[in-house]
């Protein structure tokens, strides 16, 4: 009787086991319930770009354009006076260059036509209205047929001719170096104004400075800035303008040189008597 009861109370803490385990794991339907909001979620959104941020302009405040918003009236007249200057050797260079241009074709034309003419008048008509060549054989002409006068007559005349020849060419010389005067006075004076920008500026620095009390770079950015600005607009200005000076006295030389070997050329005929 005691091993049916030992069997009877094996079976049944088999069968309180069994229901134990039962009701631990999770019955089907329920399983499949749970699984179908975990299938139905979602996926996790991916992470977003890099926001490409658009790049926006801001203007430069340490540039020109902040420069001419901002600076005083000695900081503005200093930059309209060397824009000024900026524009009158601009325009003297240009037109000295023209100048010389059409003076070098006239030359050549008078080596072309002037010599092979039959006489100096018949030359003097070959060469164009206004050309220097042709105002130095008109003036040569004019010296050997108007040579009278009482004051005039005790003067050869070999040395009149040659007088009224050289006055032309003088002429003609110094209407070559008109202007240049402005580019020597620019190329000269430019870098100084600029340094007086350079120098307004710096005293902009140091008041910003005494102000705030504190050499912060953002108190003297901007007026180091503008003085660095007026130096390198003077030497913009000058260097041009010296630039310019040089190569046109070069070119005035050569030019130069073809108008005496002309007039000497014209004396020469004039005084053999061949009009």
């Amino acid at each position: 009787m005691s091993f049916a009861f030992s069997l009877r109370a094996t079976i049944g803490a088999a069968l309180i086991a069994a229901a134990s385990l039962l009701a631990l794991q999770p019955s089907p339907v329920l399983a499949q319930a749970a699984s179908v909001p975990a299938a139905a979620a979602p996926a996790p959104a991916a992470a977003p770009a890099a926001a490409v941020t658009e790049k926006q302009e801001i203007a430069n405040p340490y540039g020109l354009e902040a420069l001419w918003a901002q600076g005083d009236v000695v900081a503005k007249s200093t930059l309209v006076i060397m824009l000024i200057m900026s524009m009158a050797s601009w325009y003297v260079i240009f037109t000295k260059l023209w100048e010389q241009r059409k003076l070098m074709q006239s030359g050549a034309a008078a080596g072309k036509s002037f010599w092979t003419a039959g006489s100096v008048k018949a030359g003097i008509g070959g060469l164009a209205e206004g050309s220097a060549f042709r105002y130095i054989a008109e003036s040569g002409v004019k010296a050997s047929e108007h040579h009278e006068g009482t004051l005039v007559e005790q003067i050869d005349l070999h040395t009149w001719i040659s007088m009224s020849v050289q006055r032309a060419v003088d002429s003609v010389n110094s209407r070559l170096q008109d202007g240049l005067a402005v580019l020597a006075t620019v190329g000269s004076t430019a870098p100084f104004v600029g340094l007086f920008g350079t120098v307004w500026g710096i005293y902009h620095a140091l008041t910003a400075i005494g102000i705030s009390g504190q050499a912060s770079i953002d108190k003297v950015a901007g007026p180091v800035g503008e003085a660095l600005i007026m130096t390198a607009i003077g030497l913009a200005v000058a260097v041009p303008a010296v630039m310019g000076y040089n190569w046109l006295i070069r070119r005035n030389k050569a030019a130069m040189e073809m108008v005496r070997t002309f007039g000497s050329d014209v004396h020469s005929v004039l005084l053999s008597g061949k009009k």
